[in-house]
């Protein structure tokens, strides 16, 4: 028989609205299956929230769950908060008390990812809230097997059925419409022990058993372990010795198996399992491996390794559903950071398909997601990274998406599959290349990018230069922001997420002029150093030359050559850079123009650049 230590770990969620009872309930459940430390309670005795109404002498179960000071002084659940404690079987069970407070959705939506049952709290005395129902959109999107709803303070109303079962009516249509298979619904008084751990008198018309019961009772769904599979977390050297380190994911590795790296797609066979307690001849999901292969390949961290004979293909389009999380809107085509455990890619959220409005459903056009919100989207990987269903494997399918710039996680992603349009284009390589266009023309084929404010004289200097280009006889192009905008780029505005589009194209377009060899000038307000530096990577290095236009801002509307500041002023042009919308300047500028010296002088420094 094994050892309850080896038993599987159950993770449960706690979710709802702030003050629904979710730490009350959780430090009830720990107290009374003495989960808890005697000291530790003895402290929740003394301690007291800012405004707790608990009697001196009795428990503030609530304490025991908070982590942060700072909760205690707001009387809020900021951090997830994780406790353990075991089940009468042996299982371990690691419970998340996630905040309430739409501010840190994040939070919570990071602890569904990895939980096996959800505890979805509702106060009876305020009946179901929004929060309420974005949690448990959160819980079905994020694949929580059980979600059991807690009808807490129940005995503010001296256990009234009728309420406990308006409730219930209430939320039922909204389970069935998130096809979430496995739920029930609980009557409880966290603050008072009702039904916790213990079924209660009080509640005679409640057929189902107490909370503890229902969490004991549930049972993990058996897997498919045909598809192996193991994210490289570290390349493991020693004098003799290379190995792939990781931790099974999903199937079972072993010794012999015909292995694939992803997305290099190479193939070798283990030769060798190897743990901290010594060689295995399998390894299982769960199991932390060093794995051993012959011949030796080329992996580095980020890549995953499946079985050869059914593996994920690579992909560069995905469909997935995704909850928004950064305080500033989704923009798509805007460059993010996109990350599966140890991997990491450029990605841009080309389309949203839609925003799923979490009160009844309905599916809602939009060209942003807010805060919170949720929507069906496609996403474009810059380069081909083995994502599989998030339906299929919770682990390989998730993502979080990081904004490039200050490093935050603003998204949470889960793939619903990957576009047949990925697997359906193949890059062709010809003969003639760069190389060989920019040498018939004898020169360097390069983008000079000018970005600056509306004003500034980018487009002036742009003519200037491209004249001085001609003279000596080197082949070039300008791209002028508003005669692109007359065409190419015709059907956008000046919104942030328009503004990153228009950046895309005009860094494709000045690429595919690289290509053929050609000096390119764009000239273009490019108010946002995310999308500048965006395009900059799409250039081989050396290749992109941001100059920043510096000219001061009065001066710009001192000039304006194109009416615009005046419209601006008068309210007719809101989104204008410098006046309605932020210009971020550069930081690391190859080159930087004083927009209001001589042109000749500037266009000297550009020759420099070319030259």
């Amino acid at each position: 028989m094994s050892s309850p230590s080896s038993k599987p770990i159950v993770r449960l969620l706690t979710c709802g609205s702030v003050d629904d009872g979710k730490s009350t309930l959780i430090g009830r459940l720990l107290v009374e299956t003495d989960s808890v430390p005697h000291d530790t309670v003895s402290s929740a005795r003394s301690t007291r929230r800012a405004g707790s109404i608990i009697p001196a002498g009795e428990i503030d179960f609530s304490l025991l769950t908070d982590g942060l000071e700072a909760e205690r002084e707001q009387g809020i659940t900021i951090d997830v908060a994780y406790r353990s404690m075991s089940l009468l079987d042996g299982r371990r069970l690691i419970i998340a008390d996630a905040p309430g407070h739409e501010q840190y959705t994040r939070n919570m939506a990071v602890a569904a990812s990895r939980a096996d049952i959800a505890l979805v709290l509702v106060d009876a005395t305020r009946g179901v809230r929004v929060q309420t129902l974005r949690h448990l959109t959160i819980c079905a999107l994020m694949g929580v097997e059980k979600v059991i709803v807690v009808i807490n303070k129940l005995d503010a109303s001296n256990f009234d059925q009728k309420i406990y079962d308006d409730l219930a009516q209430e939320l039922t249509p909204a389970i069935k419409r998130l096809a979430i298979e496995d739920s029930c619904f609980i009557p409880v008084s966290a603050l008072e022990g009702d039904n916790v751990v213990y079924k209660t008198p009080k509640t005679a018309w409640h057929l189902g058993g107490s909370l503890l019961e229902e969490i004991q009772n549930w049972r993990e769904k058996p897997r498919n372990n045909e598809h192996k599979r193991m994210g490289v977390q570290l390349i493991s050297r020693a004098e003799n010795f290379r190995g792939l380190s990781g931790t099974v994911s999903q199937g079972e590795f072993k010794v012999g198996d015909e292995v694939v790296i992803l997305p290099s797609a190479k193939k070798a066979k283990i030769s060798r399992l190897a743990t901290f307690d010594g060689d295995i001849k399998s390894a299982p999901s769960g199991k932390a491996i060093t794995m051993v292969l012959t011949p030796e390949v080329d992996a580095t961290r980020g890549d995953f390794i499946e079985g050869a004979d059914n593996f994920t293909a690579p992909a560069d389009r995905f469909s997935a559903n995704l909850v928004w999380l950064g305080e500033q809107e989704l923009i798509h085509s805007r460059s993010y950071y996109l990350i599966n455990g140890s991997s990491m890619v450029a990605a841009t959220i080309t389309t949203i398909r839609h925003r799923i409005d979490i009160n009844n459903g309905e599916h809602e056009s939009t060209r942003t997601l807010a805060m919170n919100e949720i929507g069906l989207v496609e996403i474009a990987t810059d380069s081909p990274i083995a994502l599989t269903k998030y339906s299929e494997n919770r682990i390989s399918g998730n993502f979080v998406i990081v904004d490039r710039v200050t490093l935050n996680t603003i998204g949470a992603g889960m793939v619903v599959h990957a576009l047949r349009r990925a697997s359906n284009i193949t890059k062709h390589d010809y003969e003639i290349n760069k190389a060989t266009r920019s040498q018939q023309k004898g020169q360097r084929a390069k983008v000079i990018w000018m970005t600056g404010l509306s004003g500034s004289g980018k487009s002036t200097i742009a003519d200037a230069l491209e004249k001085e280009l001609f003279a000596k006889g080197i082949h070039s192009y300008v791209l002028d922001g508003d005669n692109l905008r007359l065409g190419l780029n015709k059907d956008l505005g000046f919104t942030k997420e328009d503004r990153a589009e228009n950046v895309r194209r005009v860094a494709e377009v000045s690429k595919l002029m690289v290509d053929a060899g050609l000096v390119v000038i764009v000239a273009l307000v490019s108010p946002f150093k995310v999308d500048r530096d965006h395009a900059r990577e799409i250039f081989d290095s050396g290749e992109f030359i941001e100059v920043w236009v510096k000219t001061p801002a009065e001066i710009c509307a001192q000039r304006d050559p194109k009416g615009l500041y005046k419209k601006a002023r008068e309210g007719n042009l809101p989104n204008l850079t410098g006046v309605g919308q932020d210009y971020e300047a550069p930081t690391s500028a190859e080159l930087i123009l004083d927009g209001t010296t001589d042109i000749s002088l500037n266009v000297e420094k550009l020759m420099k650049e070319v030259l």
